[in-house]
């Protein structure tokens, strides 16, 4: 029994006033290099007018567009002793997933084909890229113009404006979507009706019309403001944060607590960091006249690095989801994905972001810090606190970022000494300053007395090339990293 959607697709479809660029009828015509060029045609076309998939539908009668029926049966075609579509999968590069499917359209026997648009590059057939001109198949390469436009649309698609649902009622988009977080978050009025509610989804991109006049939920809708995310596909259901807490050093001491995230990142985001600090370690603090207690680690500090973390990982990769563990000495949170700037520049370099759709409205929401500075206030809260430094390394294809419980000056490991003097270099530089011996005993907390300690840190990360002497005509001048 054919579905719904299908159904209504193809009535919208028929419903169109002639062939477009992303849609095309034939009645019996299976040849399959036309197919082949078709699909590389009509994937190009797609993606050129935003169009998520484009169709062909076998057995529509060309003068008027009727549903006549056809004899096309692609399940059962052979290319060169080859199931069709085998054939058409080696001859198409990039791998794209169209599908064939059988449709019983009022009484009528249709085949329809659903090609994705192109992702990443044009799709090619037989090492060619073909492209839709009015009814015209020529090759893209004829038409540099498209191929440029083509490219131009190819650069900025993102995870975010892929689907995580498709063809749901109003009722279950409000159902799935937690959309009073939306407008509490972007401080917008939430409207008295739906059709308000509906259009302010869409204008953030978090919905789009499908049709039959459901809808369909984006990556970006999903994964932010999904009320449980499992509700969704399992790979985006991966893409939940995880928290587990441990008892000593390593991940072979007993798991305290451990908590796998359900909700989307703005929906559960103060539930997390609060849970965070509900159980992070604390410090007694004697203040003029009161002993209070203060969490071990700043909380701008977890917030920022939390809110990296989600904003900077690769989505395409699948079955993992930033991670944030918390040792006695220690929290290490996690991102999947390489680093697009090497991590001893995140302080300088302007941030790049694979999500920047995310990243954009997260700062909207004040989720995390404004662009540029969320790595300069972790460094700035750091060493308010005198903690050992942050260490962002590359690991594998992940990014982790460690964050250390207070240590003194004595206790500090030789490489997180000078790496306490680049960092502390980087913020003064950043802020039209320079380190000199003066500022870096009071990062360390080296007395006085004790200059010689913070001489030899200087030294030892000059050595590294890690800072060098702002101007060496004057030695006293102070001290800039390596990049300044």
């Amino acid at each position: 029994m054919t579905d719904t959607r299908t159904l209504a697709l193809i009535d919208e479809l028929l419903a169109l006033p002639a062939e477009t660029t992303w849609v095309e009828f034939k009645e019996n015509n299976s040849d399959a290099e036309m197919i082949g060029k078709r699909i590389s045609a009509l994937s190009n076309s797609a993606r050129l007018v935003d169009k998520h998939f484009a169709y062909m539908l076998w057995g529509i009668r060309d003068a008027d567009h009727q549903a006549i029926g056809t004899y096309f049966e692609p399940s059962s075609q052979k290319q060169n002793n080859q199931p069709l579509e085998m054939w058409l999968s080696q001859h198409l590069q990039p791998a794209i997933a169209f599908n064939f499917s059988e449709v019983d359209y009022r009484g009528s026997r249709l085949v329809l084909l659903e090609v994705p648009a192109a992702n990443n590059s044009p799709v090619e057939f037989d090492r060619q890229a073909y492209i839709r001109i009015g009814s015209a198949t020529p090759r893209l390469s004829d038409h540099p113009e498209r191929l440029k436009a083509l490219w131009t649309k190819l650069q900025p698609y993102t995870w975010e404006s892929a689907l995580a649902a498709q063809f749901l009622s109003s009722d279950d988009v409000l159902s799935r979507l937690d959309y009073t977080v939306y407008f509490e978050l972007t401080g917008q009025p939430l409207p008295d009706n739906r059709a308000g509610i509906f259009d302010k989804l869409r204008a953030d991109h978090l919905i789009q019309e499908d049709v039959g006049g459901r809808w369909n939920v984006t990556n970006l809708g999903a994964i932010l403001f999904a009320k449980r995310l499992a509700d969704f596909s399992p790979s985006l259901a991966r893409k939940a944060v995880r928290f587990v807490a441990y008892d000593g050093l390593s991940r072979a001491d007993t798991v305290t607590h451990r908590q796998d995230g359900q909700k989307g990142y703005a929906t559960g985001f103060t539930g997390l960091i609060d849970h965070i600090d509900g159980l992070m370690p604390r410090n007694e603090f004697i203040g003029k006249a009161f002993r209070e207690e203060r969490p071990l680690y700043p909380a701008i500090a977890i917030r920022e690095l939390v809110a990296n973390a989600l904003i900077h990982q690769d989505m395409t990769i699948t079955g993992a989801g930033p991670l944030v563990e918390m040792f006695s000495d220690r929290i290490e949170i996690t991102n999947p994905g390489q680093p697009l700037v090497q991590p001893e520049r995140f302080l300088d370099f302007p941030p790049r972001s694979r999500n920047e759709a995310l990243a954009a409205l997260m700062r909207r929401m004040r989720l995390c810090e404004e662009q540029g500075t969320g790595i300069d206030k972790v460094i700035v809260a750091v060493e308010l606190h005198q903690l050992p430094p942050p260490d962002f390394r590359k690991e594998g294809d992940a990014v982790r970022v460690v964050l250390y419980a207070p240590r003194r000056f004595a206790d500090m490991t030789p490489q997180e000494r000078v790496r306490a003097c680049y960092q502390h270099a980087a913020l003064k530089y950043l802020s039209g300053e320079k380190l000199t011996n003066s500022t870096l005993r009071e990062r360390l907390g080296i007395e006085p007395q004790n200059a010689a300690q913070a001489s030899s840190v200087i030294r030892q990360a000059i050595e590294a090339k890690l800072i060098r002497v702002a101007d060496p005509s004057a030695p006293r001048s102070g001290y800039v990293p390596f990049w300044a």
